[in-house]
């Protein structure tokens, strides 16, 4: 039993806990005995319970409890799996390390195994292997078991080496030795690493490196298979750097270079630029020496002829002529390789390319001379008649003449109907249920189907939902709906009863407010129709299917279709949901051929319903905003810095919305005045692939309320901001200027992949004759004009779209956008750029019309890219301006 004695201790231990006392909980720990901690245990378990529930009022003792209950509990428990939970676990972790000390002590009097088995225990726990390494490391150290080599544990290691002299401490830590190949082969370098100062400073990773592996306290020859093996592997940019610098640092012996040429090889080809011009230097010092043999030269060239890289290719053809000229033998097997140069984007490479064939063109037989002459249909058209002379006329294919290849139409696809049965319905739920707002098209088919099968049979859809869905939260947390909507999930829930219908009646009549941007708007306009829905399922009402459920994939809604649910409902004796109806009128395609004769027949139903269907496709007046752009500057005068607070829309008043539609709709129909709709660019949410189904047939407005978002993909680290476009693109409605900065922004974001999809987005307007080349460049211009688009990213989206074989619709945008780049009072860095794809689009479609400025441009002195292009881009339009506008064909394929 236990004594009087220990159950005072124990009583002491508790109140020691919670007052955070943590030195006196150590010393109490010293006099209990194990009979003493086993009694306390329990004890401390209610205690951490209770701890947890407090609320954040008392964070600062709800801190101190913890603290002190993670040192009494890493004493009391005796099972290295107990403790090591104990210690690890997220309420107790201690972030700022103040209690490790007091849990060392208390656990000094355990067997080194005990000690082995909680270090390896902790080390498997990413976050406090990582944050709290002091307390692993030390553990390792008394135990004497070996070092951890996970990713975390080492993660914590840099950072600890990293807070003093590096070198020295490197030094002293017997753990160097084992841990550093480890972290110079981590897929992703720890930051310490990445962030390290320059090479003369005392914290240069590779500097202190390179001198213990002169010290001989590193293996250099480990460490340089270490960093050509992860070298090799790949990765991006930022997780390269730091072995690469190592390798760098180190140097590489001639033996080592020979034994290494496989691994060269596979870096010229497929590693980050960086990473392919060390190797490339390596192989092209081995190819010179006669290291390597013809066929490996080949492979090298073959591989580096195809990267975008002008100053690999460079390189490369410098070297290939080098090579060519010590071993002219090599010529039929080399110059076959230099023509893969012939389709690079930059024509001074391809002119390189092709006077390095002609030099060494009389060493190759016939056979190699058809293949070289087959490659030149790749050159650029400006390159054409030097390979007409060099090939025969016979040799080098004819192109025939240019036709503009555009993509096809998007043609709308159909809304696939509800499920048929309640199993069926299961089947969609269950994958949607992980993924509820994945697009228009799966949320609204759910919805609906959802609403029809409540109509037909309510019990049956309830317990299939109960026995599907048997555990999950959002059937037991009866008040989530209060924090937010979440979408079918919460109209599951309401048809479970698993929330109250006077909840769900406030959240659908909650007044909206003036929103923050247009995000909050779209996403408030989602969860009412949601709440609406959950509204309908718990209070039964007898609904048979949602009005608002599109037709298209885009989530319009064709006008026929609306007025024959509209007069279902009437037949019915079925009143509209308010916010359905509200959204149906707003996915109505009004522009639709069926527009005029849908109208009449909506008036003629004789409901308000079919009066206000009737009104809205009559209506003239859009809803878009005008559009301005506040000048940048620093003050509320002038404008603000980022583009996203400088875009000035003038709403325009819609009393129709705001006194029929729902509050959640009323944004839309706002006072007319001119407002800034800033955003702070981080405003996410999880519905966003369903904004573009609250206005589908509404582009320019859906376009205006967007612009933020593509703002913040142009000047700022978003990613994915041009999502939207695809939608814009697609979608119903006129394409005026809000959509065209839409795509201006678009085509001039950050990340390659959003520039892609603004350039998808260009080739469908261009296909739907939706496109004004003229008012592009106008939103181009400004754009480029302040800074929000660099012409750098611009060129690359309007060459990859020239590319596709749109060349003509690409230069007729330049045609209009480069007169002010040309003629602007400063150069503008990068137009060269720009100038380059207009040459190579007239070129290739021979388009005529000489843009202002370009001639002056042409006659400067110097051989700038810009004063070179324009040169090019001038005798290309001389070349062209004897060709018929018949020879330019639009083709779609």
């Amino acid at each position: 039993m236990e004594s009087a004695g220990t159950a005072t201790e124990v009583e002491e231990l508790l109140r020691a806990v919670r007052s955070g006392a943590r030195p006196s909980v150590e010393q109490i720990l010293a006099r209990l005995d194990a009979g003493g901690r086993k009694a306390a245990l329990p004890l401390l378990k209610e205690l951490r319970k209770e701890v947890r529930g407090w609320s954040w009022d008392r964070w600062d003792a709800q801190q101190k409890v913890q603290r002190a209950l993670r040192v009494a509990g890493a004493g009391c428990h005796t099972g290295a799996a107990a403790a090591a939970a104990w210690i690890g676990s997220r309420d107790l972790t201690d972030w700022g390390r103040k209690s490790t000390d007091e849990v060392l002590s208390v656990l000094a009097d355990r067997e080194p195994a005990w000690l082995a088995d909680v270090a390896r225990r902790l080390a498997e726990r990413p976050a406090v292997a990582e944050e709290e390494y002091r307390l692993v490391h030390a553990l390792v150290v008394r135990s004497g078991c070996a070092a951890p080599t996970n990713e975390a544990y080492l993660r914590g290691w840099t950072q600890e080496m990293a807070s003093g002299r590096l070198v020295e401490r490197l030094r002293a830590d017997p753990q160097t030795p084992v841990l550093v190949p480890y972290v110079i082969a981590l897929a992703e370098t720890p930051d310490r690493l990445t962030w390290s100062a320059g090479p003369g400073d005392d914290g240069h990773w590779p500097t202190a490196l390179k001198q213990l592996a002169d010290e001989g306290v590193l293996d250099r020859a480990a460490l340089v298979d270490g960093c050509a093996a992860r070298l090799l592997r790949g990765g991006r940019p930022r997780d390269l750097r730091f072995p690469l610098a190592l390798l760098q640092r180190l140097g590489t012996t001639e033996e080592e270079r020979r034994a290494r040429i496989p691994d060269w090889l596979g870096m010229v080809a497929d590693a980050p630029s960086p990473v392919a011009a060390h190797a490339q230097e390596i192989l092209a010092e081995l190819a010179l020496a006669g290291g390597l043999t013809v066929p490996q030269v080949a492979e090298m060239s073959g591989a580096v002829l195809f990267r975008p890289e002008k100053k690999l290719v460079r390189a490369q053809l410098t070297l290939l002529g080098k090579v060519l000229r010590r071993e002219p033998e090599a010529a039929g097997e080399l110059l076959p390789v230099v023509t893969d140069a012939f389709g690079h984007e930059d024509t001074a490479i391809q002119e390189r390319a092709l006077a390095l064939v002609g030099r060494h063109l009389a060493r190759v037989d016939e056979r190699v001379l058809v293949e070289l002459g087959g490659a030149a249909e790749l050159l650029s058209p400006v390159h054409r008649p030097a390979a007409v002379e060099l090939f025969g006329g016979s040799a080098v294919a004819d192109t025939g003449p240019y036709e503009e290849v555009l993509p096809p139409v998007p043609e709308p696809r159909p809304l696939a109907p509800a499920a048929e049965t309640v199993a069926e319905l299961m089947e969609d739920l269950v994958p949607f249920a992980r993924n509820p707002y994945e697009s228009v098209e799966d949320f609204e088919r759910v919805l609906d189907g959802v609403v029809r099968h409540a109509y037909r049979d309510r019990e049956a859809l309830a317990a299939a939902v109960r026995e599907t869905f048997a555990g999950a939260y959002w059937l037991e947390d009866r008040d989530h709906v209060s924090r937010s909507s979440e979408g079918v999930l919460t109209v599951l829930a309401a048809l479970v009863g698993a929330v109250r219908p006077a909840r769900l009646d406030i959240a659908r009549r909650r007044p909206a407010g003036t929103p923050g941007c247009a995000h909050e708007a779209l996403t408030r306009a989602i969860d009412v129709r949601s709440w609406e829905a959950a509204w309908l399922m718990a209070t039964g009402a007898p609904v048979p299917f949602l009005l608002a459920t599109p037709t298209r994939h885009t989530g319009s809604v064709d006008p026929l279709v609306l007025v024959d649910r509209l007069r279902e409902y009437r037949d019915s004796g079925v009143e509209p949901l308010p916010v359905d109806l509200a959204q149906a009128l707003l996915r109505v395609r009004k522009a639709d051929p069926s527009a005029a004769e849908a109208a009449e027949r909506a008036a003629g139903l004789g409901t308000r319903a079919g009066a206000r269907l009737a009104d809205l496709l009559t209506a003239a007046e859009p809803l878009a905003p005008g559009l301005r752009l506040l000048p940048k500057g620093k003050d509320s005068r002038s404008g603000a810095w980022w583009l996203a607070d400088r875009l000035v829309l003038a709403v325009r008043e819609h009393r129709a919305i705001r006194k029929e539609f729902p509050s959640a709709f009323h944004w839309l129909g706002a006072e007319p005045t001119e407002i800034a709709r800033g955003c702070n660019g981080y405003h996410w949410s999880g519905m966003r692939p369903l904004w573009p189904g609250v206005l589908p047939d509404d582009r320019e407005t859906l376009a205006a309320w967007l612009l933020p978002t593509l703002a913040g993909g142009a000047e700022w680290e978003e990613r994915g901001a041009a999502w939207g476009l695809t939608a814009l693109a697609e979608g119903d409605g006129p394409v005026g200027p809000a959509v065209h900065m839409a795509l201006a922004l678009g085509l001039g974001c950050r990340h390659a992949e959003d520039r892609l999809t603004a350039v998808d987005a260009l080739l469908v307007l261009a296909s739907r004759g939706e496109l004004d080349p003229s008012l592009l460049a106008a939103r181009l211009a400004e754009l480029i004009a302040d800074g929000t688009v660099k012409p750098n990213r611009l060129a690359d989206a309007v060459r990859t779209a020239a590319a596709t074989g749109a060349y003509a619709t690409v230069h007729a945008v330049l045609a209009e956008l480069l007169p002010g780049l040309l003629t602007a009072p400063k150069p503008v860095r990068g137009a060269g750029e720009l100038v380059a794809v207009a040459a190579e689009c007239v070129e290739r479609c021979g388009a005529s019309g000489e843009p202002a400025g370009l001639a002056e441009t042409a006659a400067r002195p110097g051989s700038s890219q810009l004063v070179t292009q324009a040169r090019r881009l001038l005798a290309a339009l001389g070349q062209g301006s004897d060709r018929t506008p018949s020879e330019a064909v639009q083709t779609g394929h």
